[in-house]
């Protein structure tokens, strides 16, 4: 399957399933507990906001997970990883399946994350900026006590403008530089992309997080391109300026979220390392994974508790991971 850009720049299909789940059931799917299955993949970044933000809220006794492998073919992700290689509440092997069941003739990737309708096994959404915003909003009737506010409303309009430069200057923009199909169009991905890394490392110079002074939507997202950055994009992707490691601010930040409850608990470097290297064969034909880099770093002290801040807020951090 190819990934590269063969006009040159890479552009993104940002059109997903635009269904809600909602506390008033508008689009035919009300929130309701055991209801519903948020299915993922450890490897991906969009999905990994999703795991955090269900953890972060305490959405697990509501929301059932399930997890794909880290690696897909040109069909569908699947669930490798269960017995039998069968989700064992969809009772499906590819997610595909519960895409077809309401969309017999889906025209476009099966993605992750996706909530799938147990009782009909068709899926609801895959739209992953909505789907963690709503997370928030329309489930808060069940999140655990001490969740914290991710989206609060006197930083809404904040949060967004923020995270709208992040996804399309730092998510989207490493994904630019590593499937650029010409020269041209991967130096001007990768001058954005360091450009916007710049900007974050001068607004997070003075403050603990990117929105006030807790953790909210905007932290969640860029996290998940962070994380992935000296792993994947360094040399995967060639998003080589500098390593996260080489850039003291935005290291620094990242180790703070990383050993947050609710962050690194959600993280398998494993995993994303063989879903880049083996499933982007133009890029990596030869499918071989790198052992490195040493990931052990992302223990030690970050010394961001000096700019204050309080991550939680008035809530309390998650409690042990789920099995």
């Amino acid at each position: 399957m190819a990934y590269v850009a063969p006009e040159g720049e890479f552009n993104r299909d940002t059109q997903y399933i635009e269904t809600r789940i909602t506390a008033d059931g508008r689009d035919g799917y009300p929130v309701e507990p055991g209801r519903y299955r948020l299915v993922v993949a450890r490897a991906c970044p969009w999905a990994n906001r999703a795991i955090i933000v269900r953890r972060l809220l305490g959405l697990e006794d509501v929301l059932s997970i399930g997890y794909c492998g880290p690696t897909h073919d040109e069909r569908s992700w699947t669930f490798d990883l269960d017995p039998g290689g069968v989700d064992p509440v969809l009772k499906i092997p590819r997610l595909q399946d519960a895409y077809f069941t309401r969309f017999p003739d889906y025209p476009k990737g099966i993605t992750v994350p996706a909530i799938v309708d147990v009782p009909t096994g068709a899926v609801v959404t895959n739209d992953f900026a909505q789907m963690t915003l709503d997370f928030s909003l329309e489930w808060a009737e069940y999140h655990r006590p001490g969740a914290p506010q991710l989206y609060p409303e006197p930083l809404r309009a904040e949060i967004d403008d923020v995270a709208k430069r992040i996804y399309t200057e730092v998510n989207n923009g490493v994904y630019r530089c590593g499937f650029a199909g010409s020269q041209s169009a991967y130096d001007a991905a990768y001058d954005r992309l360091f450009t916007a890394l710049d900007w974050l490392s001068e607004r997070l110079a003075a403050q603990r997080f990117l929105v006030g002074d807790t953790i909210t939507e905007a932290d969640v997202r860029l996290f998940t391109t962070l994380v992935r950055f000296d792993p994947v994009y360094h040399g995967h992707f060639k998003c080589n300026r500098q390593k996260l490691a080489e850039m003291p601010v935005l290291w620094a930040y990242a180790r703070d979220l990383f050993q947050t409850p609710g962050f690194g608990d959600t993280v398998d470097f494993g995993q994303i390392k063989q879903h880049y290297y083996l499933v982007h064969t133009d890029i990596n034909p030869t499918h071989v994974v790198p052992k490195g880099p040493d990931l052990s770093n992302w223990h030690t002290p970050h010394g961001r508790e000096s700019l204050g801040g309080r991550p939680f807020g008035e809530g309390t951090p998650p409690g042990p991971v789920v099995d």
